[in-house]
């Protein structure tokens, strides 16, 4: 695995291999020195083009915790708000050094472009492209299922897939890439998808998705889920209107006080809530479900680390090993525990 840029064309083993990975390194934030050797001397270029907060931390706290060196550039106040151009941005990384580039871009298809060229010897990951892909926000999410998943059935997470696992994913499908992410890698990984949104809020084509469509959010729990994403209303994105109010989005396709009642009268006690974040409160979910014990928010937080943290760790390790052993045993080194403590 060179780059990482899609979940479409992520295969069900390599799926695997990422979040077995991320188990082991989840268990790095437990420690008290919250690193391993496993990067050192290599640098990472957190390339953003696109405002972020917790994807940008999230990608710097992974690298950092395996003593990567850390470069975060920001379109705004760079050459890029003065004209430079992409391919000049990306020889300007290369002639730095640097070995891997995570790139957020507003046009979709940019990480693509930029791994298919010469401009840059480095591994790529796309940390969200247009309205295209976000393919480690996916990854975060899957993880966060499985580890549910794994204990409703009394098993262990690893090496597992999310067969039989029941998701609908709902709101601005249109404008997402976390949706069309997830709906790949989720497929990908066993689960039963279905989307629900208004057919403005639906993309050209979205029949040939691997997934269910549904327009009516009641019937769809009704049906029974097991986990439930709330999308972001990206309002930024939007040029027409596409729903007649903020208050009939929110009664039609929000999660409300309601429906997080509705999830006790059918039985569904088990069933998680999700959200990638930012959260638009009161429009696409209420405050009672966000905080409710229910939600996996922080958690996904929480987890993102730990995913992109495997992500850099397999692609620039350079270890051809089966990954899951070599990260247990740095966070057991206790040699490297006490000489970085120092």
């Amino acid at each position: 695995m060179k780059h990482l840029l899609s979940t479409e064309d992520l295969s069900l083993s390599n799926a695997i291999r990422i979040l077995d990975t991320a188990e082991e390194m989840s268990a790095v934030g437990d420690r008290e020195v919250k690193k391993l050797p496993a990067l050192r001397g290599r640098t990472v270029v957190n390339l953003f083009f696109e405002d972020s907060t917790r994807t940008r931390i999230s990608f710097e706290a992974a690298a950092k915790r395996l003593s990567a060196d850390v470069i975060n550039f920001a379109a705004k106040g760079s050459s890029v708000s003065k004209g430079e151009s992409l391919k000049d941005t990306a020889q300007t990384l290369a002639a730095m050094g640097a070995d891997a580039v995570v790139i957020r871009h507003w046009a979709s298809g940019a990480p693509h472009r930029l791994a298919a060229t010469d401009w840059i010897d480095a591994a790529v990951i796309n940390a969200g492209d247009g309205t295209h892909e976000h393919p480690t926000q996916a990854l975060l999410d899957a993880f966060t299922m499985r580890r549910h998943w794994a204990t409703l059935n009394g098993t262990s997470s690893a090496g597992a897939d999310l067969r039989g696992m029941r998701v609908a994913i709902a709101g601005d499908v249109l404008h997402s890439r976390v949706a069309r992410s997830n709906v790949w890698l989720l497929r990908t990984l066993g689960a039963e998808v279905t989307l629900v949104a208004p057919p403005t809020l639906l993309p050209i084509g979205v029949g040939q998705w691997p997934c269910s469509v549904s327009y009516n959010m009641d019937e769809t729990l009704e049906k029974g889920v097991d986990a439930v994403m709330m999308l972001r209303v990206q309002g930024e994105r939007m040029n027409a209107s596409f729903f007649p109010t903020t208050r009939e989005y929110s009664r039609r396709w929000g999660f409300d006080d309601n429906r997080l009642r509705t999830l006790d009268r059918l039985g569904l006690k088990d069933t998680i809530i999700m959200h990638p974040g930012p959260m638009n409160r009161g429009l696409e979910i209420s405050s009672a479900a966000a905080d409710s014990h229910r939600s996996t928010v922080l958690a996904q937080v929480r987890n993102g680390v730990s995913i992109r943290m495997a992500a850099l760790y397999l692609l620039l390790s350079g270890d051809t090993r089966e990954p899951a052993a070599t990260p247990a045993a740095y966070s057991t080194n206790a040699a490297y525990s006490t000489k970085e403590s120092h």
